[in-house]
């Protein structure tokens, strides 16, 4: 007998502790991230069977969406056509006719055990005619027995998620089990005034209408995720996610900051120094960052840019405005490639400013580790560019009051969380480091409202003068002597060129140029008139370092690397980047290598080689790509066919994650839920109100503990 979980809140209950569910199978659940009662009952449907019509077998007829129930009367492997394929084929039988059902990927052993003659079936697809008979291909199929057909024909069924070695039957009903015993215990979360004001459902007639539809709905609108439930689950998702965001902001906004005096003459100093003027929305940019600082809060800014739109200057100008008033800065990048960049462009550009600025990344070791650690806690070295390095043990600074973090999404929210640990408020300096955090990938307004939703957002909209935009390509393989001949013009005429690959060496398995063969490939077509050389992470950085600085100086002619020059490349000589199986990369990768060209007012161009049997989806892609070099349009695109989960790797936000939402779906019920939530944090800032007890409660709940990292984004 199972033992009994006793627990004051029953959806906290261990999963395993529902009937029909045991350790085993709560190992497998726990795959899927469900762990409790409460988990188990929020599994959304991926879609819905509407098997509230059982045809006749004499009545099928070709189309979609058919679903017949009968007795299996045959079941083996047969085979089809001229080739003689081979295939599984069942018959069905129902008293009125017979039809066919083939399957075309099958293990025989699994198969012959799964349909034995003799026993009733449920079969669901779409139905082709073949030598004038109605078959299956590949149908839903459902075994029936007593129960099990009782709980399915003439119902719209949902169809779950699924993890090895779990089945639809075993899901639906140990959901149903669930469901019986602690349904009683879904209660209202919100108030009626406020149910009513943004039209909620409650949430258990919500989770009944998920998980048991009656037959009056429509199955389509279930499927696409409008019905009514699915719009108050939505706005519930969407409405905690922005509570806490709301939370965090306004906690942040309570802080101690630094009120930073300004240094107009430093300021005009160095823009005179600088070799261009600033762009206008550069200018914007620094004057919205200057009035945080003017501020006696922290600064929690979000600066967005395109590539080559010029962010790490505006970040330096203000890093010095803050040197200027007795503070160290620091400039945290994701690779060493890009810290090097930042360290080369603040070596060009702030040297006249006569104070002392470093690197640390953790290729430096010995003394000079040692030397650069004690000018930081001293205070002599003033800025300091690196990579995770900076927040190891250690590394301590004397007044850290300015801190940018690049390429954001590439640290988790920990990390974030120690770099500005390193600013602490002492006795001496009682506020914290204003916080810039820097990203050249475009946000989509959706996941800005998300991701991002507890900070101030900049955007330099605006490349510098006289860049003129990239020409984009899209060959086949049949185009390479067209490359080439383009490739040979360009490098004749002074440029540079990069050709990027997916893979370092060749696999067995999967069938792609690689970047070690096809640098020799390329050498042999372009050698000795034009030096090949070739660059890939798992080379020593001090390689990489030197690889990188002859191709700087204009001694390496084309560059032939993987994607790791994606981010921290600069060489505005280069104006031809070459990206093999582009069909491989995603948009937001192939956006940031394009960005290595167009860095100057040389024309430049993106060629994508592809293959020619690439994707639905790949086409589009490379497709969006051709027409625009818009990285904002890119940015949405690239969150509609990837959706939300994988986009900018939203799984180290901190943020919690979404179970029925969908961001490039929803974004009208995002918007009002965020409204909704910010509004509620400005009228009753601690849910102090008896009508937010249960808000406050599962607030808690879904944020699990996450909160304590409110000024963090």
């Amino acid at each position: 007998m199972k033992q009994q979980y006793r627990n004051e809140k029953p959806l906290a209950t261990p999963v395993q502790y529902v009937k029909g569910v045991g350790p085993v199978l709560a190992d497998k659940l726990s795959k899927m991230g469900i762990l409790t009662v409460g988990d188990l009952l929020a599994v959304t449907p991926t879609r819905y069977l509407d098997r509230r019509k059982i045809l006749a077998i004499s009545e099928l007829a070709a189309g979609k969406d058919r679903t017949i129930v009968g007795e299996i009367v045959k079941s083996g492997v047969s085979f089809m056509g001229r080739r003689r394929k081979r295939i599984y084929e069942i018959i069905i039988d129902d008293g009125t006719g017979k039809v066919s059902a083939k399957f075309f990927h099958f293990k025989q052993k699994y198969y012959e055990e799964k349909f034995k003659i003799g026993q009733k079936f449920l079969l669901s697809g779409d139905v082709s005619a073949f030598l004038n008979k109605a078959q299956f291909i590949h149908p839903e199929v459902e075994m029936l027995g007593i129960d099990a057909e009782n709980s399915v024909i003439g119902k719209i069924v949902p169809v779950y998620p699924l993890t090895e070695g779990l089945y639809q039957k075993t899901m639906r009903k140990i959901i149903r089990n669930a469901w019986d015993k602690f349904n009683q215990d879904i209660k209202p979360i919100f108030s009626e005034e406020f149910a009513e004001k943004y039209n909620l459902s409650d949430p258990w007639s919500c989770l009944q209408e998920m998980h048991f539809p009656s037959s009056d709905l429509d199955p389509e609108l279930l499927t696409i995720g409008r019905s009514q439930a699915h719009r108050t689950l939505i706005f519930d998702e969407f409405f905690f996610l922005e509570l806490g965001l709301a939370l965090r902001r306004k906690n942040h906004k309570i802080k101690p900051g630094i009120s930073f005096p300004r240094n107009d003459e430093i300021y005009n100093y160095f823009l005179k120094s600088l070799p261009f003027e600033l762009t206008d929305a550069q200018k914007r940019v620094v004057g919205e960052i200057f009035e945080d600082m003017d501020a006696p809060r922290p600064m929690n800014r979000l600066l967005q840019g395109d590539v080559g739109s010029g962010k790490t200057v505006v970040a330096l100008i203000a890093a010095t405005r803050a040197i200027a008033a007795g503070y160290q800065a620091t400039i945290m990048a994701p690779t060493e490639i890009l810290a090097e960049q930042h360290f080369d462009t603040i070596n060009k550009f702030a040297r006249s400013l006569n104070f002392e600025f470093g690197i640390l990344t953790s290729s430096i070791k010995g003394a000079d580790r040692n030397k650069i650690l004690s000018d930081l806690k001293n205070g002599e070295m003033k800025l300091i560019v690196g990579t995770h390095a900076l927040i190891q043990d250690g590394v301590e600074f004397q007044k850290l009051g300015f801190v940018t973090v690049d390429e954001q999404h590439r640290f988790g929210v920990l990390q974030r969380a120690a770099i500005r640990e390193k600013g602490q408020p002492s006795a001496d300096e009682p506020g914290w480091p204003d916080i810039l955090i820097m990203t050249a990938t475009p946000i989509p307004r959706t996941l800005a409202m998300t991701l991002y939703g507890d900070l101030d957002v900049s955007v330099i909209d605006e490349l510098p003068k006289g860049r003129k935009p990239i020409i984009t390509r899209l060959y086949e393989e049949h185009n390479r002597k067209k490359l080439y001949d383009g490739m040979y013009h360009e490098l004749k005429s002074g440029r540079q060129a990069y050709v990027v690959y997916p893979l370092i060496e060749e696999s067995e398995k999967v069938d792609l140029k690689n970047a070690t063969s096809m640098s020799k490939e390329i050498a042999g077509v372009f050698e000795p008139e034009f030096k090949v050389a070739l660059l890939h992470g798992r080379m020593s950085g001090e390689d990489k370092e030197r690889i990188m600085d002859l191709f700087k100086s204009g001694e390496i002619d084309i560059l032939v690397a993987t994607s790791v020059v994606e981010v921290g490349v600069d060489v505005p000589n280069a104006s031809v980047m070459v990206i093999e199986h582009a069909e491989r990369f995603g948009l937001s990768q192939l956006h940031q290598l394009r960005g290595r060209v167009g860095r100057s007012e040389y024309q430049s161009f993106c060629i994508l080689m592809a293959d020619y049997r690439r994707t639905e989806e790949s086409r589009t892609r490379l497709g969006v790509m051709v027409e625009t070099t818009d990285g904002f349009k890119i940015a949405e695109e690239d969150l509609s066919l990837r959706g939300p989960g994988d986009f900018l790797g939203t799984r180290q936000s901190g943020l919690p994650p979404f179970r029925i939402a969908n961001l490039a779906r929803d974004v009208g019920i995002l918007g009002q839920a965020r409204k909704a939530a910010f509004q509620l944090i400005e009228d009753d800032p601690k849910l102090a109100h008896p009508s937010h007890r249960r808000v406050k409660e599962v607030l808690v709940g879904r944020w699990e503990g996450r909160l304590n990292l409110a000024d963090i984004s």
